[in-house]
């Protein structure tokens, strides 16, 4: 039995839906459901520019919600946390403003999703910086120890891979960075949702993570960042709220967070993280990952029974995440033949297409657990595979 599926809606309203595509979005709780509708239907006002109460409450409210990720990520303080509009936004407002310089260094695994890949692309292109790769090992794992020098200024490094679930060495990597003064950024989306996460032990720099995946809205995402780090650094975008004092002539910014977030934000957004955070606290992070860590093995020995699969990634420390290939079946054709039988995956190069093709692939297929998920679940899950080769 699974005592937290019955917190989702969707699951009610589709009891037979086997959905294994958590990594690219996770399903919303009733209580997150719950915050945005009390917000827009009751509570709904402006943050920050009012002084009537209904703005009042709003805005204690979105402080709120910013206090609740600072205790999820472990925060030092409040001003670390920086609101944006998913992960991607999160590690483009850093390769924007983090100083870079021609012929500096950013150091990036060969497993990096495109969102922190493409930006540093073309940064490259734009300013002259030169992107140096980590290689990734036939077991998913990366190689070790890193080869850095005085030229490098930034690793941008992926916390969960989305396609093998690596689970890389943070701390082990910050280490080596801090021997040659080089910044620390971590891509979190696969991470946050299933592990606990401590910012000021891992000693980062930077961290992102979207809301979504951690069972939030869309359109909302955290960038945390070192307090000495956000004070030396510019805003991305000039407008509404992150200004001082304006004048015809010139004009003085915020303090960290407000500096980074220009314009009307997220509110609604921000309370529903909010609700989806303290839902995840309530829980558990320990016990959710117990449970995903238990039906990743239960699926991973299942499919390795099947002939002619391949499962990318193989490290012993991996997410929820299992992504593989059949010897001549197209992806798309078996991922059609589940949902048939209403069982969701993941088929493509997974917004990770360099990864795919140093594993000898253009396409591949991917199944991710998230708490919600059961046993039975991934039964069904492998007798419609099983049932679906035969027909094809």
């Amino acid at each position: 039995m699974n005592p937290w599926r019955e917190s989702f809606p969707i699951f009610r309203h589709h009891p037979d839906w086997i959905y294994l595509d958590s990594a690219a979005t996770a399903h919303k709780p009733e209580c997150v459901i719950h915050a945005l509708t009390q917000f827009y239907s009751k509570d709904y006002a402006t943050v920050h520019r009012a002084i009537y109460s209904a703005s009042m409450r709003a805005t204690e409210q979105y402080h709120d919600a910013r206090e609740t990720v600072r205790h999820f990520l472990n925060a030092a303080y409040p001003e670390e946390i920086i609101f944006t509009r998913g992960a991607t936004e999160s590690i483009h407002l850093v390769s924007r403003i983090f100083h870079l310089e021609r012929g500096d260094e950013v150091l990036l695994s060969q497993m990096e999703h495109h969102s922190n890949l493409v930006p540093w692309q073309m940064l490259a292109e734009e300013k002259g910086i030169v992107l140096k790769w980590i290689r990734v090992l036939e077991d998913g794992s990366l190689k070790l120890p890193l080869e850095l020098s005085d030229k490098t200024k930034l690793i941008a490094i992926t916390h969960v891979s989305n396609v093998t679930g690596t689970i890389t060495p943070i701390r082990e990597i910050v280490q080596a960075a801090r021997k040659v003064g080089a910044a620390v950024l971590v891509d979190g989306a696969q991470a946050a949702p299933h592990m606990p996460i401590d910012v000021q032990a891992l000693d980062v720099d930077f961290y992102a993570f979207s809301g979504h995946k951690c069972y939030g809205p869309t359109g909302i995402g955290i960038l945390y960042g070192k307090k000495e780090r956000l004070m030396s650094l510019p805003p991305l975008q000039g407008g509404g709220a992150m200004v001082d004092h304006v004048d015809f002539e010139k004009s003085t910014y915020q303090e960290p967070p407000l500096r980074f977030e220009a314009g009307t934000p997220m509110i609604g957004s921000a309370i529903g993280l909010k609700a989806a955070l303290d839902f995840l606290g309530q829980i558990g992070l320990h016990a959710a990952a117990g449970w995903e860590q238990h039906l990743l093995t239960l699926a991973t020995e299942r499919l390795l029974r099947i002939p002619n699969l391949k499962i990318i990634g193989t490290a012993p420390h991996k997410g929820p995440i299992i992504t593989f290939t059949i010897e001549k079946v197209h992806p798309l054709d078996l991922a059609a033949l589940l949902d048939c039988k209403n069982i969701a995956i993941r088929t493509g190069h997974l917004c990770a297409q360099p990864l795919l093709r140093q594993f000898g692939c253009e396409s591949a297929m991917r199944a991710s657990f998230a708490l919600y998920n059961t046993e039975e679940e991934v039964d069904r899950f492998i007798r419609a595979i099983q049932e679906s080769l035969k027909i094809l």
